[in-house]
């Protein structure tokens, strides 16, 4: 996991190694200080020259810039190696999850990948600038601190190796406790960012059930969970001060009376009240290195919880790869399924898809038609590659859908799929997601064939109209044309259009089938529908039922042939005559 994430730091190398460099120089420098006060202090108590303290003076001057100045890079770098690692690591996650495949999707959750690019990086940001800086310096501060004190009174240094067991016993035992509780507090913020997530994404159901209610006790109970966890959380570390406070002032009240009575004692041959002095500074230095240790311990068992979650998505392969050496040219936009198996999950009891043995023609405008969970949004999503079939073969122009580069095979097969997704920039910007390079005349075109040019003209800015996120300010058959049109962009040979004319009219719909018999006859163009009328004068129908074939064929082979295709067009049509004569 450590080696995982280290790689992240990459051209920030430099500077996270410069910043515990500056950080050691500061500590040696903030340690030297107190030796040259106490020398200072004997030197006036037996009686020195002005010459004697201003050359002291001078030299703790100039080391306290010195020490400032290292202070000060030391954090220069360390907020740039601190930020710079955060961003790469961003970035690995986000291209990460560009390539998992819809079975790596599925295994996580929007809610858990978005907190883990935010959240979790956040974490192991400030536990990464901690190690660099923070967890150099207590530790230099402390053996360095308690080296001086030792050289200077053996006998009261001994204060100090009693009381740090009694620290270091304290923070594991926190440490131990605290452990459990932050690692079920980020399932807990996975669980809290999908209920606002859920709730933003299908806010207009919300308000038309008038659920907001529902809602707002769902949120509440996941945010007294998380609070739940974080106050427990938060109660066992705030041991950490009083503790700390405790030892510290513990610590100097002690040395301050041996110090005294040894000085009072001796007549200050064992110990003068310049060695006191630093003796007392010195046990102020360790004490607070181990404040910033116990800082640390809480910062990083924070973020091992959060180190874990990030290096599971990173570590976690695509189950979709590109082969050794893929083919890099589609030929045509046949498709043969050969007794195709397919289940979402190695594991499931049941496949989804069953035994499909179909070979559709380049240039055939096919018709899917079956009931909610036939499984038919399954079966194109094997063909452009989003899933891997679990046995058989599904080819695209004669060659197997896994021995193709899937950047090839994608680019000529374009998807429309149920869901319609525009993003937030102007139309000309979504509508160049199909080709980044296309002009404004080719997407006029594209929007012609999908009826989509005629109310994007209408609208005061045309094809400069802003979109809002996720389309909001479009109506759902403005936004599958644009979808359609923006899939013709892609000139795929296979076009595939997911129950995507749903929200269309049907003498547009009919517009738009008419528009792509007569524009684009070498494309094989894929419908799945729900209304027998925008299939019916496809080249083949395919009925599925229950992740199998049950029909193939025409409209009229069918409707005087199978039950269920007959069933479906006598429900939508029982108004007509012709269908009641």
């Amino acid at each position: 996991m450590i080696k995982k994430l280290a790689a992240c730091i990459r051209e920030y190398k430099g500077d996270t190694i410069r910043t515990p460099l500056f950080v050691a120089l500061e500590v040696v420098l903030e340690c030297v200080i107190p030796y040259i006060s106490a020398k200072l202090v004997n030197s006036i108590e037996a009686g020195c020259g002005m010459s004697t303290i201003v050359k002291y003076g001078l030299v703790m001057l100039v080391m306290a810039f010195a020490s400032l100045a290292c202070g000060a890079l030391s954090g220069y770098y360390c907020a740039r190696a601190s930020c710079g690692f955060a961003k790469n690591l961003r970035h690995d996650l986000f291209y990460k999850v560009q390539d998992f495949s819809f079975a790596n999707i599925d295994k996580f959750s929007t809610s858990s990948l978005v907190t883990r690019l935010t959240t979790d990086v956040t974490n192991i940001q400030n536990a990464f600038m901690m190690i660099i800086r923070i967890a150099v310096r207590a530790p230099f501060m402390l053996i360095f601190a308690l080296t001086m004190a030792i050289s200077l009174s053996p006998d009261l240094a001994v204060v100090y190796l009693i009381t740090l067991p009694v620290l270091v016993t304290g923070l594991i035992i926190m440490t131990a406790k605290a452990m459990p509780l932050f690692n079920r507090l980020f399932k807990k913020y996975d669980a809290l960012n999908e209920s606002v997530q859920e709730n933003v994404n299908g806010i207009r159901v919300v308000k038309s059930f008038v659920r907001e209610e529902h809602e707002i006790d769902k949120f509440n109970a996941a945010s007294r969970e998380l609070q739940g966890d974080f106050t427990k959380a938060e109660q066992i570390l705030a041991f950490n001060a009083p503790l700390m406070q405790f030892c510290m002032y513990v610590t100097m009240l002690v040395v301050s009376f041996l110090g005294a009575k040894m000085i009072i004692g001796t007549g200050g041959s064992r110990l003068n009240v310049g060695t006191m002095q630093s003796m007392i500074t010195y046990s102020v230095q360790m004490l607070f290195s181990l404040m910033m240790i116990s800082m640390i311990f809480v910062m990083v068992t924070m973020s091992v919880a959060s180190a874990k979650r990030v290096a599971e998505v990173l570590d976690d392969e695509s189950t979709i790869k590109n082969p050794e050496s893929p083919v890099t040219e589609v030929r045509d936009g046949s498709i043969d399924f050969d007794n195709v198996k397919f289940s979402y999950s190695a594991n499931a009891d049941k496949n989804v898809l069953e035994n499909i043995d179909l070979h559709i023609r380049s240039g055939m405008t096919i018709g899917i038609i079956g009931g909610t969970g036939s499984s038919k949004s399954s079966l194109i999503q094997l063909i452009p590659r989003l899933y891997d079939v679990t046995g058989g073969s599904v080819k695209v122009g004669g060659v197997d859908v896994r021995d193709y580069d899937l950047n090839t095979l994608r680019d000529k097969v374009a998807v429309v799929l149920q869901k319609n997704v525009l993003f937030s920039g102007t139309i000309k910007e979504n509508l160049r997601w199909g080709d980044e390079n296309a002009t404004d005349e080719e997407l006029i075109k594209a929007c012609k064939l999908a009826h989509a040019d005629e109310f994007v003209q209408k609208f005061p800015d045309g094809y400069d109209t802003y979109i809002e996120q996720g389309g909001t300010n479009v109506s759902g058959g403005q936004k599958q044309r644009l979808c359609i049109a923006r899939a013709l962009l892609k000139k795929p040979k296979i076009l595939i259009l997911d129950d995507s004319t749903s929200a269309v009219d049907t003498h547009t719909d009919a517009q738009i089938r008419k528009a792509f018999l007569e524009e684009i006859p070498d494309t094989t163009k894929i419908i799945i529908a729900q209304r027998i009328s925008s299939v019916q004068e496809a080249d083949m129908i395919i009925v599925l039922d229950g992740g199998k074939v049950n029909a193939v064929g025409t409209h009229e082979e069918l409707l005087e042939s199978n039950d269920i295709y007959r069933e479906v067009y006598i429900s939508q049509n029982q108004n007509d005559e012709e269908v009641t004569a």
